[in-house]
């Protein structure tokens, strides 16, 4: 084993065995709350 990460917010201790390649955080504000219906029926946001 390498090391131990802790992930303090959810609880966890992350046991780093070998080479691994772990996932990157989510976003602070998630994309979906940039999209929007207009009142013409056009999706807005997606780019």
């Amino acid at each position: 084993m390498r090391e131990i990460e802790i992930a303090a917010g959810a609880g966890f201790l992350v046991p780093i065995a070998g080479e691994i390649l772990r996932m990157p955080g989510l976003p602070e504000i998630p994309a979906a709350e940039h999209i929007d219906i207009t009142d013409d029926g056009e999706i807005t946001g997606l780019t």
